[in-house]
């Protein structure tokens, strides 16, 4: 752990914020004020910064064991809460335990154990099983997104996980919607509700496209040459149907990522960083990137297929049309298809013919070496600058791993580039660079 612990100003600054939202600015005292607080706010509001920046506070550097537990429904959204904590700068050790990824790598991580421990129920409880750390110093616990967690099945894994802390003294539960209750293993008493899933001005538009065949593809594609170069996630019920529907858009040369539950680990997380850095503007996703995923400002969302409940419709909507934004969620319907009771206040796009969108200008560039090599954001542009000759216009988004690197580039420099900085050294570690 470092020396210097750093203060809100500092980490605000280190994270590029100028002032907390009313939301954070609320969650923030009442989380430093109460041992338990439930806090309801949309998608994309900034939760993560709201619990996290009252709980470092209460840390104690002199302690060399895990002092707050976040548990989480997702393995993206356990990358995405230590990404922000490692962000912040404060000199705590963060970690995050998901599945997916190797237990060996996990007990390197926990050998020197973080002060906020980010995991999924399921490798959590495993980890609690299998390691003899100490458990006596959690006095924190987070159950970030805990009606997700609940719904995919986590029930028991969370309930052995908060039998086994036995000094819990502060829960902090998070939710993008209401409609679940809390169940009575948490522990929850006399909680201090903030809920700001009413609020804010954000502009949300439902409209219909109406497809005339059964087959609603030729629409699809119809659709997104209508709506331009512009970032977007199109939702599927399916993981067979997604594959169905990349095919059809790589026929027709419109450029995407997918996004599903049955994907490698590595390969969600590239689809991420690729959609993330404008690689792709398009992603085809099922109901697992309708919350809890690190992504950008997204301007529409498309309903491929409609979902079974209207808590997901809702969760899908609230990708767009976030923080007072504007956005539009459209539902591709077959002409004799019936809408759903809880779709209301819907009208309908009418299509213009437009050129299918052109690819993307930037590429996507892997480095394989990463944080723990002490390689920098700052070393990476020094060397694609200098070696690589981009100029500053021409290196997007830098994102960095713990044993890898992604560096966006504009698509016309990409392959020059990886020849004059591949197999060079940064910091002490020689480097390849290749494009995914």
């Amino acid at each position: 752990m470092s020396s210097t612990i750093k203060n809100q100003q500092h980490i605000l600054q280190k994270l590029g914020i100028s002032t907390l939202n009313p939301m954070q600015e609320e969650a923030k005292l009442a989380i430093s004020s109460s041992d338990n607080v439930v806090l309801l706010s949309p998608t994309g509001t900034g939760k993560t910064v709201a619990f996290l920046l009252p709980i470092i506070e209460t840390l104690d550097s002199d302690c060399a064991e895990i002092q707050t537990l976040i548990l989480v429904p997702s393995r993206e959204l356990a990358i995405q809460i230590e990404q922000v904590a490692r962000d912040m700068g404060t000199g705590y050790k963060v970690n995050a335990v998901y599945g997916g990824r190797s237990g060996s790598q996990d007990k390197l991580d926990l050998r020197h154990r973080p002060a906020i421990l980010i995991g999924t129920p399921g490798r959590v409880a495993d980890r609690l099983r299998r390691d003899s750390f100490s458990v006596d110093h959690i006095n924190t616990i987070v159950l970030d997104e805990f009606d997700k967690s609940l719904e995919v099945g986590f029930e028991a894994e969370m309930t052995e996980i908060i039998e086994a802390l036995p000094n819990i003294q502060k829960r902090v539960l998070t939710s993008a919607t209401q409609e679940v209750a809390i169940p009575e293993f948490v522990g929850l008493q006399n909680p201090v509700r903030i809920d700001y899933l009413d609020e804010g001005s954000s502009q949300l538009k439902i409209k219909t496209i109406i497809s005339d065949t059964k087959d609603k593809l030729p629409t699809l594609v119809k659709a997104l040459s209508h709506i331009g170069n512009q970032p977007g996630i199109i939702f599927c019920n399916y993981k067979e149907s997604i594959q169905r529907v990349s095919d059809f858009l790589k026929e027709h040369k419109i450029s995407h990522g997918c996004f599903y539950g049955g994907m490698e680990q590595k390969d969600r997380e590239r689809a991420l960083i690729k959609f993330r850095n404008g690689t792709h503007q398009i992603i085809i996703a099922t109901d697992l990137a309708a919350r809890g995923i690190d992504v950008p400002e997204i301007k529409y969302i498309i309903h491929y297929h409609l979902p079974l409940k209207s808590q997901e419709f809702t969760h899908r909507n609230g990708r767009t049309a976030r923080m007072n934004t504007d956005g539009t969620a459209y539902i591709l319907q077959w002409k004799n298809e019936v809408l759903p009771e809880f779709i209301t206040d819907i009208e309908e796009e009418v299509l213009e013919d437009a050129p299918i969108p052109k690819p993307s200008d930037w590429k996507t560039l892997f480095i394989s070496g990463g944080r723990r090599d002490k390689i920098s954001k700052g070393d990476i542009a020094g060397l694609f600058f200098k070696q690589g000759k981009l100029s500053k216009d021409e290196l997007g988004t830098i994102e960095i791993k713990p044993d890898c690197a992604f560096v966006a580039v504009k698509a016309s420099k990409a392959k020059k580039v990886i020849e004059q900085v591949t197999n060079t050294r940064l910091k002490k570690k020689k480097v390849r660079v290749s494009m995914i």
